[in-house]
């Protein structure tokens, strides 16, 4: 076996590989409990596919198929944003951070004049 038939070989190993992670993906976005799942499940389906089509483009030594893999990134990480802003609740994101009135933050900037910017950041959110 020389090195060409190797690395044939090895890019046939690493689709089966990558088909089969599309498919346990795929399970997983049907599957998942919340949205944020479904969604994450759909972004690593996009990279397995862009990743697919970059070893495509080594093992039929076909150069513009690495075009079509920038375009699909590009496409996939456009669809994730969406689906993340339209199926996340705008108060789920902002329940994450603790609400300060302009009062508390005044009182606090007084109070922490003397403390280091991250533990000030802390106190603050």
């Amino acid at each position: 076996m020389n090195v060409e038939q190797a690395y044939h070989v090895l890019y046939v190993v690493v689709l089966l590989v990558f088909i089969v992670l599309i498919g346990l993906t795929m399970v997983r976005a049907i599957r998942g409990p919340r949205i944020t799942d479904r969604i994450m499940s759909v972004n690593v389906i996009g990279t397995l596919v862009i990743s697919s089509i970059a070893v495509l483009t080594l093992l039929l030594g076909e150069d513009y198929l690495l075009d079509v893999a920038l375009i699909y990134a590009m496409i996939s990480f456009i669809s994730v944003l969406m689906l993340a802003a339209v199926y996340i609740p705008r108060d789920a994101r902002d329940r994450s951070r603790k609400k300060v009135s302009p009062r508390k933050k005044e009182t606090l900037h007084k109070e922490n004049a003397g403390l280091e910017a991250e533990d000030y950041d802390n106190r603050l959110w």
